[in-house]
């Protein structure tokens, strides 16, 4: 995986609470996050999507995918919840973070900013109804929208 940096940089978790202590650069984020560097305790959805922006600013969506759902399932193992890891949810909110990228955002402040609704966890709701989000195939396997 080419766009790992092994730079150090001091974390920023001070400036939002909770948060799982990601390194404040990009390269660095990727890498704890890649690497089981990151306490899943602490690991929110405001980061799940900061990972996400940062890996696909620097590879192809397809080249993502697979490396950003291992990295999730082993961090749910390592919660002790394995069976929290979901395909569709995962697979659907890095399509919409690689949408929005389209826009040329080039810090993660400006894309959050411009895209509040990724922040929202029922933002996959627009597509998805709730019985077909909830299920024991969306959560195994990537499951596309269904028609509306």
């Amino acid at each position: 995986m080419a766009w790992i940096s092994r730079r150090r940089t001091r974390t920023g978790w001070w400036k939002h609470p909770g948060a799982a202590m990601l390194p404040d650069d990009g390269d660095a984020a990727i890498a704890a996050f890649l690497g089981g560097g990151i306490d899943p305790a602490g690991f929110r959805h405001r980061d799940h999507v900061r990972v996400a922006f940062e890996m696909l600013r620097r590879a192809p969506f397809l080249e993502v995918a697979p490396a950003y759902a291992a990295a999730l399932r082993a961090l749910a193992v390592k919660a002790g919840r394995p069976g929290a890891y979901h395909e569709t949810i995962t697979v659907g909110f890095l399509a919409l973070v690689g949408e929005r990228l389209l826009a040329g955002d080039e810090s993660f402040a400006r894309f959050e900013r411009d895209n509040p609704d990724l922040f929202d966890k029922a933002v996959l709701q627009r597509w998805y109804s709730a019985e077909r989000l909830s299920s024991a195939a969306a959560r195994r396997t990537f499951l596309l929208p269904e028609p509306r």
